[in-house]
């Protein structure tokens, strides 16, 4: 068998990259496994993360990997294919799809979250840029233009009666999505203009959104579009050691951030698809304290028994 890491952190984001500065600091061996595919990559800046507001994603994570190493942990640009956990000692094997292998006591799950789109031309080409998601995390730089709101999700109408103050010209495509008589009556008050009619597509040039093309023919003028999305916790890891999740598919973790398969932890939006970066960033850390005090135990009954004997 080849080395065994203390730590074996799946997923290179704000969380894993959090667990893995925290455990180092620890004196853990800790490999970091990262497939190189952050949810917020086409962003072209992160917000509301104090100290790092306005940061551009790669940099966040570039500086994140660079501070986790400079107190030894290891970074392994791969994808994790599968965990197995050994009988005889507990060690979980994971697998790489370089064809490589890696051996650890514990593991952290920050894998992260898939966005499913609607299928609506122009909505995955401007994901990120004119078409956003978060209001906390994009709102104020788009306010005070022309925004709409697409019914592409179960909460597009709560999310237009929030973006109404950022924005006093607000737009919402319900997009075949029924609009119940109280939601149109606080949609009204709210003074959020409602456009009935399928959406065809988005209408874009060089200078980004320019408006919102009905079934119609007719072109809604608009700079930026809200879109409600789907979200797909990263499960296939979980399924694989047997972890159990929640309704939504979300890892069912404790406060802690341990799971219901001992030796496995998860941070991030695995477990909370809602949570921004710095809420993952804490998770990660959370998850990484729990893991420590975990194998300080184990430590501690493994020298008490050596005593005895």
């Amino acid at each position: 068998m080849t080395e065994t890491r203390d730590v074996a952190v799946v997923g290179g984001g704000a969380a894993g990259l959090s667990a893995a500065l925290v455990l180092s600091r620890a004196r853990r061996t800790v490999t970091v496994v990262d497939a190189g595919e952050p949810r917020n990559a086409p962003a072209a800046h992160m917000h509301n993360y104090l100290g790092r507001d306005g940061t551009p994603p790669g940099e966040f994570l570039a500086i994140g990997r660079k501070e986790a190493e400079s107190y030894g942990a290891r970074i392994v640009d791969a994808r994790v294919t599968g965990i197995e956990r050994n009988g005889a000692d507990g060690a979980f094997r994971l697998l790489l799809d370089d064809g490589a292998e890696l051996w650890a006591r514990r593991i952290i799950l920050a894998t992260g979250l898939r966005d499913e789109l609607a299928d609506i031309p122009g909505l995955r080409e401007g994901w990120g840029d004119y078409v956003l998601h978060c209001p906390y995390c994009h709102g104020y730089e788009v306010r005070d233009r022309p925004i709409g709101v697409l019914g592409t999700g179960p909460h597009a109408v709560r999310l237009a009666l929030m973006l109404k103050k950022w924005s006093a010209d607000l737009v919402y495509f319900p997009h075949g999505q029924e609009v119940t008589g109280e939601d149109r009556l606080r949609l009204e008050a709210r003074g959020v203009q409602v456009v009935e009619g399928g959406i065809r597509g988005l209408v874009a040039g060089g200078a980004g959104l320019t408006g919102v093309e009905l079934d119609s023919g007719a072109v809604v003028p608009r700079e930026a579009v809200f879109a409600p999305s789907t979200m797909r916790p990263s499960g296939e890891l979980l399924d694989g050691l047997g972890c159990a999740r929640d309704a939504d598919g979300s890892a069912a973790t404790d406060p802690m951030g341990r799971t219901s398969v001992p030796g496995v932890w998860a941070a991030g939006v695995v477990v909370d698809p809602m949570a921004q970066v710095i809420a993952a960033a804490a998770m990660g850390s959370r998850a990484a304290s729990a893991v420590d005090h975990d194998l300080i135990e184990e430590e501690v009954e493994q020298a008490v028994s050596e005593y005895r004997r």
